[in-house]
């Protein structure tokens, strides 16, 4: 990559002596939130004071992208620094199709990859993780198996209430054990809305912030939140707060306890030595929008599509002292270039025996500077777009099936661009179809294949694809696999809170991926 002559080691003179202690780390990655909800970005309620400040004080990132248009794939990337479709976080059961990890899934992630908060801990780093892991329920997934020291939070997704017979209620842990299930011992009330985790979630953020800088330890937190996910929810003090309804509420919690966490680090003195970055894990849930789901701005289409909206996210890098404030960076960035950035602030190289796709941004974040890079768009097993420069090429596009669309589930509502997002799956590899994001950050005139420009951007373009797809070897992938009796009937811990449940006998079955 054109970053790798300006590693750990440039850092020093660009930060100075002070660089020889490692900086803490801070994660706040969002679930669900789209790139057009922050004031910061252009959203007209303006109701994220404390994050747009953050923005002011630190480095906005404009073109940042997840590494796939869904949850657990691009958590996976995030923490591994490679594309879900070499960390095994994809599916063969069909073609780009999107696959995650439901209760009943059966893979998780492969004790093969190395996780950021594995390689953190060779520098002395102590790991956190706050809110969802989704990499994995099963005891070898678990995620303080995978670096972490600490967690508080679930394994999967806030849905329910369940019976706990036919399906049992998501269970929430601390550390090794659970300590409750969503919806009977930690409240969800599907009708108003109210939950009190964001709360929660901030309390143990606070918490672990003190204990680390009293030990001296350097730390690294993620704060993997979920209140922006469908069912949404917000405590009691922000119901109502709103003019963007029961979703802005979550976004107004998000947004305060966000200030919060960065005035505990000023109040502590330790935020000239704790790097801050706020994304998400994909485009905003628009099938669930406006009541239940975020905005995307002016991109195309929401989660689960690989067209803008469900692959460029909000970014912001915070660190006084070190990031310019008021910067604002076209540097195309990743999800993944986290792993690689993270290493680089704790003064580790990345692992050289397997392919990164992430890339050391702080050069970026530090110097201002540009890095020639593509970003890769997957959907599954499958390269769908890549977008080089100014120019995406779409190989494949599809939004979703008819037949599901005819149910009323809608990536792309009120967004219907004709030939682009289309209802059967497209191949456009012989001649993609083009867009200049700047001209058209929406998707929705294609370059003329005739013309000089499209001739000429494609011919780049496909031989970054050759090259990608040259050197791609596929991990064996996790998300095939679904079988009932390895729900969370009876996670470690239950039986002392007397909530171990019977499980079904195994059942071992393709999953269903619809989409």
């Amino acid at each position: 990559m054109a970053s790798a002559a300006l590693g750990p080691l440039s850092l020093c003179w660009v930060l100075g002596p002070a660089a020889a202690a490692a900086p803490n780390i801070l994660l706040l990655l969002m679930d669900d939130m789209g790139w057009g909800d922050l004031g910061a970005f252009g959203e007209p309620s303006k109701e994220t004071p404390n994050l747009d400040q953050m923005a002011a004080e630190g480095m906005l990132f404009l073109d940042f992208y997840t590494a796939n248009p869904l949850c657990s794939p691009s958590r996976a990337a995030l923490l591994t620094g490679r594309l879900p479709v070499r960390n095994g976080f994809y599916t063969t059961n069909g073609h780009a199709r999107n696959a995650y990890t439901p209760q009943d899934i059966v893979g998780g992630i492969p004790d093969s990859e190395l996780l950021l908060p594995e390689l953190l801990k060779k520098a002395g780093y102590i790991n956190k993780i706050i809110g969802k892991w989704h990499l994995g329920h099963r005891p070898q997934f678990h995620p303080l198996k995978h670096g972490f020291d600490e967690w508080f939070g679930s394994p999967n997704c806030h849905f329910g209430p369940y019976d706990n017979r036919e399906r049992p209620n998501i269970p929430v842990y601390r550390d090794w054990e659970m300590v409750g299930r969503y919806y009977e011992d930690f409240k969800i009330d599907l009708k108003t809305g109210e939950a009190n985790l964001t709360q929660l979630y901030l309390q143990e953020a606070l918490d672990f912030i003190s204990k680390q800088q009293a030990s001296q330890q350097p730390f690294f937190l993620y704060w993997a939140i979920d209140a922006t996910h469908a069912p949404v929810y917000a405590s009691k003090q922000f119901l109502g707060t709103s003019q963007r309804g029961l979703y802005g509420d979550a976004v107004r919690e998000i947004d305060d306890s966000v200030g919060k966490i960065l005035n505990h680090l000023q109040q502590l003195g330790i935020s000239e030595n704790t790097f801050v970055f706020f994304t998400s894990d994909n485009g905003a849930a628009l099938i669930s929008a406006p009541k239940q789901g975020g905005s995307n701005g002016p991109f195309l289409c929401g989660k689960q599509t690989t067209f803008e909206g469900g692959m460029r996210e909000p970014a912001i890098a915070w660190w006084p002292g070190h990031i310019p404030a008021g910067g604002v960076s076209h540097q195309l960035g990743s999800v993944m270039d986290l792993f690689s950035t993270s290493l680089s602030l704790a003064g580790l190289q990345p692992p050289s025996d397997r392919q990164i796709d992430g890339i050391d941004l702080l050069p970026v974040i530090l110097q201002g500077k540009l890095i020639d890079r593509p970003i890769f768009y997957y959907r599954g097993n499958e390269l769908m777009a890549v977008r080089a420069g100014l120019y995406k090429a779409h190989y494949w596009t599809w939004s979703n099936s008819w037949e599901e669309h005819s149910k009323g589930i809608d990536f792309c509502p009120g967004q219907s661009v004709s030939g682009v997002t289309t209802h059967t799956q497209e191949e456009h590899t012989y001649l993609p179809l083009l867009f200049h994001l700047g001209r058209d950050p929406g998707e929705k005139f294609p370059l003329s294949f005739a013309s000089e420009e499209y001739q000429q951007a494609v011919e780049r373009i496909s031989g970054l694809v050759q090259q990608h797809r040259a050197t791609l070897v596929p991990g064996q992938p996790q998300l095939n696999v679904c079988d009932q009796a390895v729900m969370n009937w009876s996670p470690p811990g239950c039986e002392k809170l007397g909530k171990c449940l019977k499980a079904p006998e195994s059942d071992p079955k393709k999953c269903s991926w619809p989409h």
